[in-house]
């Protein structure tokens, strides 16, 4: 599991939902799965093993950003987007975007759901 999974399965959600992986040669299946993204980053490697050949933004179907140099520069990327643009958390992946916005970046952490509480009480232990 990659390290930055640790919080998704605390929250019991799918970094899959978040971040999607394809390979290269799989242009028809990468624009089929774009096209179908409401919210997301995307990885293109050439193989399963291989570096990245491109990281970008997907918000409601169409790519937003690409050539981001990392996965966690594109997370900072989506949700400053959402934030900004004032885009509604998808459902399936709503703990995690409220735990970036309410403790990570500490705006409007005022209300917080209770899966987010306890959690942000565990980071303070």
């Amino acid at each position: 599991m990659r390290s930055q999974g640790a919080v998704y399965v605390y929250l019991n959600e799918d970094p899959v939902n978040l971040v999607r992986e394809f390979v290269a040669e799989d242009e028809a299946i990468f624009e089929g799965a774009i096209e179908e993204t409401t919210v997301g980053i995307y990885v293109v490697k050439h193989d399963a093993t291989s570096q990245p050949e491109d990281i970008g933004i997907i918000l409601e179907g169409q790519q937003i950003l690409r050539d981001l140099n990392n996965v966690a520069l594109a997370a900072a990327m989506l949700f400053g987007l959402m934030y900004a643009m004032n885009l509604n958390y998808p459902p399936e992946l709503k703990y995690t975007f409220e735990v970036l916005q309410k403790v990570v970046m500490e705006l409007d952490g005022n209300t917080l759901s209770k899966k987010t509480q306890v959690l942000k009480n565990r980071l303070c232990e």
